[in-house]
């Protein structure tokens, strides 16, 4: 008799209302997730502000000048702004190697204001950096950061002699989602592509030098997979991490459904793997990353890709150390990297200062 009631009253029951239950739960998702994406924008933003309070973090300090707010594309944009780094003294006749430095942040948050610090770096070094914002996803996804920094590219080139820059000695860097960005600048320039923003900066004739991309987000399609490989990852990194694809690729899912090429400069860790040659000889890499970042792999793929190309890659691993360390310059690591970073760069863009030629003829003379 008791079993009866119970299976009447279980068939009573009245049924869940999946959808509403499954808007609930979305919601709650999409809430938890905005709240994290804030906690982090606020913690870099608020370390960058302390930071930038510190008597040691004026640039005049350091030797360094900075001219702010330059506008490199056309229209009134906050996102096509950039910030020039520059040794004090200039002398108009001096030209030094150039760095162009693009800022990471899950291609969602953060600025070129964010990373003073590593325009600081390289400046004090002795290099004209030209440190850029760009339009953030999801409100602005792919291409649109990688035009932009395709625009700075090709402003850059055209321009630097009058920051005292040498355009035939470029420095492309960044990490993070930069470091993805700037990996896809170099391919642009050494892969002759259909795209109007790779073919802007094919048509430059300028190859960087050298580039750094830092504990780079490399591929941004199946950003599920740092979660498969790492059993141990914690919810709250593995939906940052999935976010930055989703906000970055927007409409658009795996590259299998747009043609093979079409997430190419999205994914350039997955172009460098590929069979596909370049036109252009592709230039040495220094690729830092600490052992604890969740993006390590990465990194590792991206050394293996390139040494299979005959291309150099120095990549150093940090033991301990967490995604973007080197950002905190007063720990021994990151000093540790930034040595490293330099050391890689006198070989092969050193920082030394030459009585320049026109802009035109550094272009000639790269081309």
């Amino acid at each position: 008799m008791t079993k009866r009631v119970l299976r009447k009253r279980t068939r009573n029951k009245p049924p869940v209302n999946t959808v509403a239950h499954d808007a609930r739960m979305g919601l709650r998702d999409q809430v938890r997730r905005r709240a994290g994406s804030l906690v982090v924008d606020t913690f870099f933003r608020g370390a960058s502000r302390l930071g930038r309070m510190h008597p040691r973090a004026r640039p005049s300090h350091h030797g360094v000048e900075v001219i702010r707010d330059v506008r490199y594309a056309s229209g009134s944009s906050s996102a096509h702004l950039l910030d020039v780094y520059r040794p004090i003294g200039h002398r108009p006749s001096e030209r030094r190697p150039v760095v162009l430095y693009v800022h990471g942040g899950g291609f969602r948050i953060l600025s070129k204001d964010t990373h003073w610090v590593m325009g600081l770096a390289f400046a004090r070094r002795g290099y004209v950096v030209f440190s850029i914002n760009y339009r953030l996803a999801p409100e602005h996804p792919f291409p649109a950061a990688l035009e932009d920094c395709a625009e700075a590219y090709a402003w850059v080139v055209e321009n630097a002699a009058r920051w005292g820059g040498d355009a035939s000695r470029l420095v492309l860097a960044g990490e993070s989602a930069g470091a993805n960005l700037v990996t896809s600048l170099t391919a642009a320039a050494c892969f002759e592509r259909s795209e109007p923003h790779a073919r802007r900066i094919f048509a430059t004739n300028v190859v960087p030098r050298a580039v750094l991309p830092a504990c780079g987000i490399l591929q941004v399609s199946d950003t599920a997979r740092f979660s498969r490989r790492k059993a141990r990852l914690s919810r709250v990194i593995a939906e940052r991490i999935e976010e930055v694809g989703a906000a970055y690729l927007g409409a658009l899912d795996h590259p299998s459904r747009h043609g093979g090429e079409a997430l190419d400069l999205a994914d350039p860790l997955v172009l460098l793997e590929s069979e596909r040659t370049t036109q252009r000889t592709l230039p040495p890499f220094f690729a830092p990353c600490g052992t604890a970042d969740p993006l390590l792999d990465d990194t590792r793929r991206l050394a293996v890709a390139l040494r299979k190309r005959g291309v150099e890659c120095q990549d150093e691993y940090y033991p301990g150390e967490v995604h973007a360390f080197h950002a905190f310059v007063f720990r021994p690591e990151a000093q540790r990297c930034w040595r490293d970073s330099f050391a890689f760069l006198d070989r092969h863009c050193p920082p030394e200062v030459r009585t320049g030629p026109s802009t035109d003829q550094a272009r000639d003379h790269v081309a």
